[in-house]
């Protein structure tokens, strides 16, 4: 018995087939590199190990890194960073609240915070802060340098302290978005 199709729909059968293959595997990279990137961008963890960000986040915390964000824009007022505390990756991360932009000038006086002289109210119900450190004297930012502060503020150390002090925005990891854990806080973080 000889078969008895053309050529051509074999040959359109056979290619038909393989282009299906590729497309499919052209699918399955590019959701691969889709995931790895959200993973890299948005996906590092980080696991809270001290009060100093009470009541906002609590010891034990589990919280995504939006590490993308910083990317094509600057660290906001308010925004909760992650970051190095020395020029080294491998040195030790920190979690604060930006106050301070580059460019202002920030005191802390009677326990408020005043930003180029005005008093800067956060819509959070933190306590009065009842040492000033280094910031009882005004301190200028750079054109790259954030003051950020602990929302617990009497428990603290942050830009107030030496051993933290002014931020750089290279040393910034980047911004924590997302609680992961315990499940009964998942969410958005403010």
């Amino acid at each position: 018995m000889t078969n008895t199709r053309p050529k051509y729909v074999r040959g359109y059968l056979w290619r038909s087939k393989l282009k299906s293959i590729l497309i499919w595997v052209i699918e399955i990279v590019l959701v691969a590199l889709l995931a790895l990137g959200f993973t890299y961008f948005f996906g590092k963890q980080v696991v809270v190990s001290e009060s100093s960000m009470e009541p906002t986040l609590v010891s034990g915390n589990t919280m995504l890194i939006d590490s993308l964000s910083y990317i094509f824009s600057s660290p906001e007022r308010g925004d909760i960073i992650v970051f190095y505390t020395g020029e080294d990756e491998r040195s030790a991360l920190q979690i604060k609240r930006v106050i301070g932009l580059p460019g202002e000038t920030v005191q802390i006086e009677n326990g408020q915070i005043f930003i180029d002289g005005e008093l800067y109210l956060e819509d959070l119900n933190l306590p009065v802060i009842t040492n000033p450190g280094t910031a009882g004297e005004p301190v200028q930012l750079e054109g790259n340098e954030y003051f950020v502060l602990g929302d617990n503020r009497n428990n603290s150390e942050d830009s107030r302290h030496a051993d933290i002090g002014l931020v750089n925005k290279s040393n910034i990891m980047g911004k924590l978005w997302f609680r992961i854990s315990p499940l009964e806080d998942l969410g958005t973080v403010k």
